[in-house]
């Protein structure tokens, strides 16, 4: 979204300021879509969340679901809207295989955004 031109750099600047005073430095593009004081204390989306641009050709939202166990219900909404998705996965050192294993979280919301 930011280097698309959706959000100013001096927005960016001072999210990374406030994370960065919460220790979460690295969560400044995190907050763009990310708004309840909750979601930024914790570090995890929470709600789903819309931005919404278009193209010469297409009008597109985009949707930021929750991918914290907690918050599935929150999840399945914002899947159930979209008519593609991207799925982002951790790729730390055994992440991959524990989403991905018979009770994984990834392979639950690869499940729930097939169907």
């Amino acid at each position: 979204i930011y280097q698309c031109g959706g959000i100013d750099k001096r927005t960016i600047e001072k999210f990374e300021k406030e994370a960065a005073e919460l220790g979460k430095g690295s969560f400044k593009y995190a907050w763009v879509l990310d708004k309840l004081k909750a979601e930024r204390e914790r570090g995890i989306t929470i709600d789903i969340a819309l931005w919404k641009f278009e193209t010469p050709r297409y009008y597109v939202t985009v949707i930021d679901a929750p991918g914290h166990r907690d918050f599935i219900k929150n999840m399945i909404t914002g899947t159930s809207q979209a008519d593609c998705a991207i799925l982002i996965i951790a790729a730390g050192t055994g992440e991959f295989e524990a989403g991905i294993s018979k009770d994984g979280q990834t392979r639950e919301h690869a499940l729930l955004a097939y169907t």
